[in-house]
């Protein structure tokens, strides 16, 4: 299969790094911000063409499939360009910023009928899914999940450490991960939500530290605090506390509640999360059939985003008063 990657930064190069244990993958086009930078991307993985048009990213011959890794604010308009040129597209968390915008992209994926997936990483990752096969098996009942989302970027860098053209966002980006997260392993939608934010930033206008309260109609409850200001372990760390067992997951890995490591080793065909994920959007487009994570099923998240950022508003407004 012949496909693209739009984005030359941090995550742009997981996925490259990624599709190379992928068999059948060939990675034939590079769209780039930064020429310079792309240039070099596209020379280490030996992708032989590269530009700063996705448009002729997508005129390239035998593409089949576009994998968007780019801004954020740019996710949605290039979701709509790869699906109305006929190219199978997954698109990084989140899928779009607005809720018009995710609702925007659902449209068109039923007008064109391609593949349109998002980045939805936790699902894949093997500690997640260990705790989903257990809930899904009956052998576990989620009580609460509480989840720390932390990091120090109190400037504009990206995950590598370089410099940002784009301003990430802890609502629309960060709690995306775990609103999804929280309906798919509840197999619930949230049903009461509540969310209050701190001061914005100066000079990147966005809140640097917020906390959010979900609660779906079984009585589940998950409780998220998010930061940009945080120094220590970088990352976010979900504890799922449940009838029969309390398991806490970074990343990768997964400990029970005396922190003894479970073995993750036989739960997929690999212990990387944004693989796993790849493989799964390929296996759709091959199979012809709707992949975990389809924009269908990542729109109700949007959905609650889109109550939070209101809550949001309405009390800055208040508090503007």
């Amino acid at each position: 299969m012949k496909v693209g990657v739009a984005g030359q930064g941090a995550f742009g190069v997981k996925h490259l790094e990624a599709m190379a244990n992928i068999p059948g993958i060939e990675v034939i086009t590079l769209t780039g911000g930064n020429q310079t930078a792309t240039a070099e991307v596209a020379r280490r993985f030996k992708i032989p063409h590269y530009t700063g048009d996705l448009a002729e990213s997508l005129k390239q011959p035998g593409l089949e499939a576009m994998i968007l890794a780019t801004p954020t604010g740019m996710h949605a308009a290039q979701g709509v360009e790869c699906m109305r040129a006929g190219k199978h597209v997954h698109i990084e968390i989140p899928i779009a910023d607005s809720l018009a915008d995710s609702e925007n992209l659902v449209k068109v994926q039923k007008e064109t009928g391609v593949v349109c997936m998002g980045g939805h990483t936790r699902r894949f990752n093997p500690s997640h899914q260990y705790v989903h096969q257990k809930i899904q098996a009956g052998q576990l009942k989620i009580h609460q999940m509480n989840v720390q989302t932390y990091f120090f970027r109190r400037t504009n860098m990206n995950a590598a450490g370089k410099p940002r053209s784009w301003t990430d966002h802890l609502l629309w980006h960060h709690a995306c991960h775990t609103v999804d997260l929280f309906q798919y392993q509840t197999g619930e939608l949230v049903s009461d939500c509540y969310a209050v934010q701190g001061p914005m930033h100066p000079e990147l206008k966005i809140a640097m530290d917020m906390g959010i309260l979900l609660k779906t109609p079984s009585g589940a409850v998950c409780t998220l605090s998010l930061s940009f200001n945080n120094k220590g372990p970088q990352g976010t760390f979900f504890r799922y506390i449940g009838d029969s067992g309390t398991y806490v997951a970074y990343y990768d890995d997964l400990v029970d509640g005396e922190q003894n490591k479970i073995d993750l080793s036989t739960v997929a065909v690999s212990m990387n999360g944004i693989e796993l994920q790849d493989r799964e959007f390929f296996a759709a487009i091959k199979e012809k059939r709707e992949p975990n994570a389809d924009v269908r099923q990542c729109f109700t998240a949007m959905q609650v985003l889109d109550r939070l950022e209101q809550i949001l508003n309405s009390s800055a407004r208040a508090s503007a008063r």
